[in-house]
């Protein structure tokens, strides 16, 4: 079990999957085929991402380091929170980018969805957490790698 301690950007608690990228996650190439198709799942779809490109996420910790892209970025997350097929937190290693802070707070306002955010988890985060681990996540903001 390791610990690491995050700044909270949207609180909550959890317990489930990690889905780990080494690098930064292009949010419409990730989310754009599964949003436009309605599926009830996102499989990541951004080919240029080896880490993730093809797993599923709906309902995971998706750990990175930040988000990257266009300027769609916080509509893309607010929009797969309004559909009901987000991941259920964003963990990053370094500071959030203001993408993903305005599509994070725009989901929980005007979605009110439940999606956790927090960043400035560091470097160590993302080089111990491995997609598949089990995760645990409280509203303090710590994140408690379990497996």
């Amino acid at each position: 079990m390791k610990t690491f301690k995050g700044r909270v950007l949207a609180k909550g608690s959890w317990e489930g999957e990690a889905v780990v990228s080494r690098q930064g996650v292009n949010t419409l190439a990730t989310f754009q085929k599964s949003a436009l198709s309605g599926s009830k799942q996102v499989y990541v779809s951004d080919q240029n991402n080896p880490d993730i490109y093809g797993k599923n996420i709906t309902g995971k910790a998706l750990c990175l380091p930040i988000t990257i892209g266009s300027t769609t970025g916080g509509l893309v997350i607010q929009t797969v929170c309004a559909m009901k097929i987000n991941p259920s937190a964003y963990l990053f290693s370094e500071h959030i980018d203001s993408l993903a802070a305005s599509g994070i707070v725009l989901a929980r306002i005007w979605e009110d969805s439940d999606i956790i955010a927090i960043d400035m988890l560091g470097e160590e985060f993302l080089n111990t957490v491995k997609t598949g681990d089990r995760i645990r996540i409280s509203e303090d903001g710590t994140v408690t790698i379990l497996t």
